[in-house]
């Protein structure tokens, strides 16, 4: 039978039950976060974040470090309790300081490598972001809410010993959160199979100063839009609302022979139809399926048991053959230089960001007839 849990004495309940069960039976309900913090040259860059699966009784975190090509990643797992203001598991730790502005990571994991103490601050709102719900033939993949919020990073880094100061005057970044239902834990029975004709995905937060841009687009083989978004934000104390920025078009430059995109040209439209270009030119980058669990990590999953006190290490090259032959079948995240551009081509702000990007299978706008094709 339920019990109450300490976030039960607030009157946040959004269903007849308590806050130790959620109001889906589906075994791939999740709550998560992903978190950003890149040096602006690309030199440097962190991916980490935290989740809970409370259909499966369990709760991750990871760390991915990206230096000198090469990813350096912290896993740790164990069983979820029922205090889930305690956003704790192993050496890993989220402090939430002031809600929607501010937030303490905490990872203290030497003998894998890495040791982390950032602290986020930002001077903008958290952005909604659009309801995202995608599908595969018959079967629902994915429906989540989620919020991004754009800002600073203020701590150290220890890599192999060796401390990284992290200071705003050098570093950027954002964070995510996001929960609902999206593939998680050990894969279940197939069924019967749901197909993908192809897939493309673009999730770009950027910080430009005294203003962000968010944009995000999904489309389906034929390009087809099912998720879009263009806005423009300014810190709370500016006094200035959001701005849609109209349908951004890509035009996205890829590498020869390969689809990794070296940076992109966003066709934007403020409310005045006065045409911007947000130009894009990407310095390293992580890739999500190589020691953060994402899309098909053969050596760590989201949600997966591991048992009670699961903590382990990896270091990947991204140049190691049996890495980069996985690394095109996953969403990578890119760090980008960001310059706004006006009509005149005239520049407006600059910064930068994360290129999220993600393209397998066939994409009719960018050229891509199936799984094995690439760019000329």
């Amino acid at each position: 039978m339920p019990i109450p849990v300490p976030l039960d004495e607030y009157p946040v309940h959004q269903v007849p039950l308590f806050h130790s069960e959620v109001g889906s039976t589906d075994r791939n309900f999740y709550d998560r976060c992903i978190m950003h913090a890149y040096d602006r040259t690309g030199g440097v860059q962190i991916a980490t974040g935290l989740g809970v699966y409370p259909n499966l009784g369990v709760i991750d975190a990871y760390v991915v470090v990206r230096r000198d090509g090469r990813q350096h990643a912290v896993r740790m797992s164990g069983p979820l309790g029922p205090d889930r203001m305690r956003q704790e598991v192993g050496p890993y730790r989220i402090e939430v300081l002031e809600p929607l502005s501010s937030v303490r990571v905490v990872c203290d994991a030497p003998e894998q490598g890495i040791t982390i103490d950032l602290t986020f601050t930002s001077p903008f709102a958290p952005l909604p972001e659009p309801r995202h719900v995608q599908r595969s033939d018959f079967k629902p993949m994915l429906d989540a809410s989620r919020f991004v919020q754009i800002g600073d990073w203020t701590g150290t880094v220890t890599l192999d010993g060796e401390e990284i100061t992290v200071t705003p005057r050098t570093w950027s970044g954002s964070r995510d959160r996001s929960w609902g239902i999206r593939p998680s834990g050990e894969a279940p029975p197939a069924g019967r199979p749901a197909r993908t004709a192809g897939f493309w995905w673009n999730w770009i937060p950027l910080h430009l100063g005294d203003q962000a841009l968010m944009i995000i687009a999904q489309e389906s083989a034929d390009g087809h839009r099912f998720l879009t978004e263009a806005i423009r934000m300014y810190p709370i104390a500016s006094g200035k609302a959001t701005e849609q920025l109209g349908w951004p078009e890509f035009d996205v430059r890829y590498t020869p022979g390969t689809r990794h995109p070296e940076g992109a040209d966003v066709h934007l439209t403020d409310r005045r139809r006065n045409a911007l270009t947000l130009r894009l030119e990407n310095h390293g980058y992580i890739a999500l399926n190589v020691g953060a669990g994402y899309g098909g990590d053969p050596d760590w999953g989201h949600g997966q048991w591991k048992g009670e006190d699961y903590l382990d290490g990896a270091v990947y090259e991204q140049k190691d053959p049996a890495v980069a032959k996985r690394i095109p079948f996953g969403v990578i995240d890119h760090v980008a230089t960001a310059r706004l551009l006006g009509p005149d081509g005239a520049l407006i702000a600059e910064g930068s960001g994360i290129f999220e990007h993600g393209t397998f299978g066939r994409h009719d706008p960018s050229g891509f007839t199936g799984w094995d094709s690439v760019a000329p």
